[in-house]
């Protein structure tokens, strides 16, 4: 039993990060940002990992996040963004 626990445990540690963030290139997209492609849309990286390198708008929507002091994203802030 304790072999289980640890397996799936490990198991959702190392799926976390692979879905993350696809759903919110499809909410942007549904949400009328049709230039969000992919990850590389706030991301350097193609596959980026957990406080890797971001674009403009990913620092954009940081920055966002700490100015109105919340506790996610929220992708309508991208109706502001002003960059490329």
């Amino acid at each position: 039993m304790r072999t289980t626990i640890l397996i799936t445990a490990t198991a959702l540690i190392l799926a976390v990060p692979a879905q993350a963030k696809m759903p919110w290139v499809k909410k942007a997209q549904e949400a009328g940002f049709a230039d969000v492609k992919n990850c590389q849309s706030c991301h350097a990286d193609k596959m980026p990992k957990k406080g890797g390198e971001l674009s403009e708008r990913g620092k954009f929507l940081v920055d966002m996040k700490a100015k109105k002091k919340a506790a996610e994203v929220d992708l309508a802030w991208l109706k502001e963004y002003k960059g490329k």
